[in-house]
């Protein structure tokens, strides 16, 4: 597997995506999508995790309306109190518009082999949520998504399969916000929802404070067999 960045075309101007490539040369696309800390090395080794698996995985920088190029570290004051601003300033339907881009990008690739879909974690967890609800994703995947049960509604405009890892002990998304997602997804046929009782907000990064490898291996085996199902 290869990774470089490259640059995304769209109509309110272009911005860079980090794009790994299996060392076939070629294979189903996944877009990453980031966590507040922008396309930082956390995300490019998912990227290239995927890669690693048979998949052509772009991560593209979706706080470039912001300030293009962050790469923050979630492990000092600094870097977090940046990514929370950063969080704030975020706006959800450019977002999905500069999603939207990237997955028409990501198919033009001759490393693509056609279907694409979308794994996302935290925020970008939120966003996999939505880009299922809103775009041609082939399949999407939502690591511990943050306010996905303010947004239950938007579940109407699913038409591609959806799974989504909840963290039991989320200090971000309380236990009433999992209820919800389980009340108004739970028996949506499209969608998989798998829970992870005690497991804390980004249970699966694994330079984090809250990193199980127990339980973010089987998501990750989990995630895997689902993107070969439906994208390969």
């Amino acid at each position: 597997m290869s990774g470089q960045d490259i640059e995304i075309e769209s109509e309110d101007g272009n911005f860079s995506g980090y794009l790994s490539v299996p060392a076939s040369g070629s294979g189903p696309g996944v877009l990453v999508l980031q966590e507040i800390f922008g396309v930082n090395p956390a995300m490019r080794s998912i990227a290239d995790w995927l890669a690693g698996a048979g998949f052509t995985a772009l991560c593209p920088d979706l706080f470039w309306r912001i300030e293009p190029g962050i790469q923050l570290s979630s492990e000092d004051d600094a870097g977090l109190k940046r990514a929370f601003e950063l969080f704030g300033l975020f706006n959800h339907d450019t977002g999905i518009r500069d999603i939207t881009s990237s997955l028409a990008k990501l198919r033009t690739l001759d490393a693509c082999t056609g279907k694409a879909g979308a794994i996302g974690y935290c925020l970008g967890g939120l966003l996999a949520y939505r880009t299922a609800c809103h775009t041609d994703s082939d399949a999407s995947v939502g690591y511990y998504g943050v306010s996905i049960a303010d947004r239950i509604g938007e579940a109407a405009g699913l038409s591609r399969p959806l799974m989504l890892h909840i963290a039991g002990d989320d200090e971000f998304v309380p236990p009433e916000a999992q209820a919800r997602m389980h009340a108004g997804l739970g028996s949506t046929p499209l969608v998989t929802l798998y829970d992870y009782p005690g497991q804390h907000h980004a249970f699966a990064r694994p330079d984090g404070d809250h990193y199980d490898a127990t339980s973010a291996s089987l998501a990750n085996q989990r995630t895997l067999e689902f993107l070969h199902r439906h994208l390969g």
